[in-house]
């Protein structure tokens, strides 16, 4: 008896998934990307609409903090380090508030990014950038609440927000000309020692030249003040490569030297079994 009962009640379990609906969200996920010069930045919020109501001064009351959109706090995030309101903000992820005005608004980065509604207890150290934005009024009525990144020049744009009757705009700058100038300068003056190492590395795990690799490699050593025990392993890899046992196992050796000092087992033993091999005393 007790299994027709599982049975019936298997069943029953089965048409009530079955009968699950599936309805929209109310205020729906939204995900924006946008380049500005070289960073990328990126936002995520959700997205009410107005549905007859009035919305700022009313659903959204003056000078209130609000979360700036719907559901969990909505994300701002920059892959390098930006300026907003006068305040270096480094790369990363915050939360967007705003305290909604008639005339402006002020607007606060904060580095909370778990939550729903407002905080609970307002941490002023939290607050990466602040600043006043002032109101723009729209003719056309916004139905649904927008973030948008406008205004898309090499050095900055703005985060556009719109809704009902109101435009508000959150400039930003990115450090576009600082990173094209050291690219420049890096670029003019020659390859780094970092570069000849993975040329040098590249060109003898392919098979590719290997008297070339060793040339680069030795220029490599030959920039870096003190050079690393896992690059004198390789140095030593590709000095055997060539030829040179003499160099392999001085460049072994070092090796062996800094692995020990590091207490890296496994470059112990590689150095070691590489020594043997080449006939070191």
């Amino acid at each position: 008896m007790n299994k027709v009962v599982l049975f019936l009640l298997a069943i029953v379990a089965s048409l009530t998934v079955e009968a699950q609906i599936n309805t929209p969200a109310p205020s729906p996920a939204a995900k924006l990307m946008q380049t500005v010069g070289l960073t990328e930045v990126s936002i995520d919020y959700s997205r009410p609409s107005m549905r007859g109501r009035k919305v700022f001064g009313n659903l959204v009351p003056f000078d209130q903090l609000w979360r700036t959109g719907a559901n969990g706090y909505t994300l701002v995030t920059f892959d390098s380090d930006v300026t907003i309101g006068g305040k270096e903000v480094k790369a990363g992820t915050y939360s967007i508030f705003t305290k909604p005005g008639a005339s402006a608004w002020e607007v606060f980065l904060y580095t909370d990014v778990v939550g729903g509604g407002t905080p609970s207890n307002w941490e002023e150290n939290k607050v990466v950038a602040q600043l006043s934005a002032p109101v723009y009024p729209i003719e056309m009525p916004i139905e649904t609440f927008t973030i948008s990144i406008d205004d898309v020049t090499g050095n900055g744009a703005n985060i556009g927000i719109m809704w009902e009757n109101t435009y508000i705009a959150i400039p930003f700058t990115v450090p576009t000309d600082a990173t094209v100038m050291s690219s420049i300068d890096k670029a003019l003056n020659g390859p780094s020692a970092e570069d000849y190492y993975a040329a040098a590395v590249y060109y003898s795990s392919e098979g590719k030249d290997i008297n070339k690799a060793k040339e680069w490699m030795n220029k490599a050593m030959s920039m870096t003040e003190k050079p690393a025990f896992w690059q004198l392993r390789q140095q030593s890899l590709i000095l055997a490569k060539a030829g040179d046992k003499k160099g392999a196992i001085e460049a072994a050796k070092k090796s062996l030297a800094g692995a020990t000092a590091a207490g890296n087992n496994d470059y112990i033993k590689m150095n070691n079994d590489s020594l043997k091999e080449w006939g070191s005393k």
